[in-house]
């Protein structure tokens, strides 16, 4: 257990440091060195190395609303029963990095002055937010749909039964969903569809520079990026399992863990 863990929290290490590092670099130089394809190839990328990295010894769950789906239908919610409280450290602690590593693009592209709002805002480099016009609901309803996408995929991958994607290649495919989920929906908030992901390094900001800001921007926005993928996730649950899964040929082989086949 105490092995799975390790892999768990180094996997997520690098997916949060990779794909934090992507945005910094469009934000700080202006998207002089990169822009918003470049964040969402550069995450999903992160998506599929933080797979290969812990998938052989922990299943890389990653996403605490992964665990929960696989929970609700019966299988192991993952080697840590406390994933999304694991994962939200792990994700405070690998944001340091990035922000030690962008210090001085930080104080060149601010003056010294890290704010939340405004032109020269720099906390989405670590956290998701809100665009200007949208409403809470509405936030509430994108960041649903996409963790009900994102699990939807996660779930149909690894599944025998289903049109399962070849032994091997499943990091690769989870990256593409990544990718596929992004292009479409990161104009309202992001599209972090993470609790974990974002809590944890909104946090950090709190504490570093950004301050108390970090939770009162967007009237209050702070929680639907950790509840909205909770919902989302329990809704695909329902929804594959009613529509899909319940029309499937039994198979006497259960469904392997997302990342645990043969390299």
């Amino acid at each position: 257990m105490a092995r799975q863990c390790l892999a768990e929290f180094l996997g997520v290490f690098v997916l949060n440091l990779l794909s934090q590092r992507s945005v910094d670099h469009a934000v700080t130089s202006e998207e002089n060195k990169g822009d918003f394809f470049t964040v969402f190839l550069a995450s999903s990328l992160a998506v599929t190395i933080a797979i290969c990295v812990a998938g052989k010894v922990s299943g890389a769950h990653l996403n605490p609303a992964f665990p929960l789906a696989m929970s609700l239908v019966g299988s192991s919610p993952g080697p840590c029963s406390h994933l999304l409280h694991c994962v939200t450290v792990v994700c405070f602690c690998a944001s340091g990095v990035p922000c030690i590593l962008s210090s001085d693009a930080l104080q060149h592209y601010t003056g010294g002055n890290l704010t939340v709002t405004g032109p020269k805002e720099t906390a989405s480099i670590f956290a998701a937010y809100p665009s200007p016009c949208l409403s809470l609901i509405n936030g509430f309803v994108d960041q649903v749909l996409g963790t009900w996408t994102l699990i939807v995929g996660l779930s149909v991958i690894p599944d025998s039964r289903n049109k399962a994607v070849p032994a091997g290649l499943e990091p690769v495919v989870v990256g593409l969903l990544i990718l596929a989920i992004g292009l479409p929906m990161d104009a309202n908030c992001g599209f972090l569809l993470h609790p974990a992901r974002d809590l944890g390094p909104r946090l950090f900001t709190y504490f570093a520079a950004w301050g108390p800001e970090v939770f009162r921007a967007g009237n209050g926005w702070w929680w639907v990026p950790v509840v909205a993928p909770m919902v989302g996730s329990t809704l695909n649950t329902a929804t594959y399992q009613l529509l899909v899964a319940l029309h499937l040929p039994e198979d006497p082989k259960p469904v392997p863990k997302l990342g645990s086949s043969s390299a």
